[in-house]
């Protein structure tokens, strides 16, 4: 289905003023797009390295000269994409710095040919160290993917900008990006998940420095993240929680890690089926052991279903069995902070989400939230929020008078 500029936009304003946020969804084959339409992704990303990862190896691959980036997205989007999905846009991931192609024609191509806009990628901005400097030396930058927002911007064509810093969000907004994306690194998780990448709490860093660079110059700029860290629906509504972010965007999150895991424990299961087929414990006891158990996850899983209750940490590490200074170590590695300030922060989010709802008495709300004792959610609401939960309250009022 064709859609204009001004049809996807709308779209997507609606979605976010009705159920508060809007998910996109990068991949590289026809099941994936029909079974994510299905899921009801407000957008589809037709990117290089979604193709790669149907392949089996690392969203790095895109980055890589293995096959034209421009063509490869051209030939899967246009074949496997476009011609099953009917009622989402369809972003083209274009390779700006492409020396092949005339970004005024080519970007004109790709809206002729069904497209509903384009975000850059493969882009620079994913690269650094002396050979950014090299490539940036030729003319090779990311002011050339700066400039292929602005020739889809005149030719009224949606944009998505993956930016990388809160220079580049500046840069992109001024271009008239539609959407500032930042774009967090590769997605972490599963076999193919990247080592390296940032935390939880730098991400919500990130993200606030490039989404407040944004409302100083168009405040109603839609802001999106995409990758790192956040691969679960718990890291989403923490980010939520702690920035301006309007919508979540992933690629390994919705296609690879769900079919790795899928996949391994459907095989898993059938092959064991003619011999234990009677014993369901047994069945259970070796998906444990040969399933990998992220030890991090669990616990952002546990607090999200029980942070009203008595959570300590030292609990935790029994129920997972493992030692305290290892998960206390795997932890601030992986989120950037400590249990108890995670614990704290989602409490207190919680908290403001009653408050916003409902009209009920603190001493009640801070019980809600796994405060016992008043005094210590009080302060744990001013360190969070700034102001004494009563002020919370009474500038509320005086706002909505």
């Amino acid at each position: 289905m064709f859609f204009t500029r001004e049809q996807v936009i709308d779209k997507l304003k609606t979605q976010i003023k009705v159920n508060g946020s809007i998910i996109g969804v990068s991949l590289g084959a026809g099941i994936i797009a029909k079974s994510t339409e299905r899921g009801g992704a407000d957008l589809i990303l037709a990117l290089n390295s979604g193709k790669f990862r149907q392949m089996g190896v690392s969203s790095l691959a895109g980055m890589l000269p293995f096959y034209n980036a421009n063509d490869l997205v051209m030939e899967f989007g246009s074949k496997e994409i476009l011609t099953v999905v009917n009622q989402t846009p369809v972003v083209f991931g274009l390779c700006a710095t492409d020396p092949s192609i005339c970004l005024d024609e080519y970007i004109e191509k790709i809206y002729n040919m069904g497209f509903s806009g384009i975000i850059n990628y493969p882009s620079i901005g994913m690269i650094d160290g002396v050979f950014r400097e090299a490539l940036e030396e030729n003319g090779i930058s990311y002011e050339k993917e700066v400039e292929a927002i602005k020739v889809a911007n005149r030719k009224n064509i949606f944009t998505i900008a993956f930016v990388f810093n809160k220079y580049q969000a500046k840069l992109m907004v001024e271009a008239g990006a539609d959407v500032i994306c930042a774009h967090l690194g590769f997605t972490k998780g599963g076999i193919l998940g990247a080592k390296k990448i940032l935390s939880l709490e730098n991400s919500v860093k990130l993200s606030n420095e490039i989404f407040d660079s944004c409302d100083l110059i168009k405040k109603d700029t839609i802001k999106v993240i995409y990758g790192g860290p956040v691969n679960s629906s718990v890291d989403v509504k923490y980010i939520y929680d702690n920035t301006n972010a309007m919508g979540y965007f992933g690629g390994s999150s919705f296609e690879r890690i769900p079919a790795e895991e899928f996949i391994a424990n459907k095989t898993r299961e059938f092959k064991i089926t003619s011999r234990l087929e009677n014993d369901d414990l047994l069945n259970k006891m070796m998906e444990g052991v040969s399933n990998h158990f992220d030890y991090v996850e669990f616990i952002k899983e546990y607090i999200s279903s029980s942070y009203m209750e008595d959570i300590t940490f030292s609990d935790l590490c029994k129920v997972a069995h493992i030692s305290r200074s290892h998960l206390s170590k795997l932890f601030n590695k992986e989120v950037g902070c400590s249990f108890p300030k995670y614990l704290s922060r989602y409490r207190i989010n919680k908290a403001l989400e009653i408050l916003k709802k409902e009209n009920i008495q603190l001493k009640e709300v801070a019980n809600l939230v796994g405060y016992k004792d008043y005094s210590h959610f009080s302060k744990a609401f001013k360190n969070q929020v700034g102001i004494s939960p009563k002020q919370y309250i009474e500038e509320d009022k005086n706002t909505t008078i």
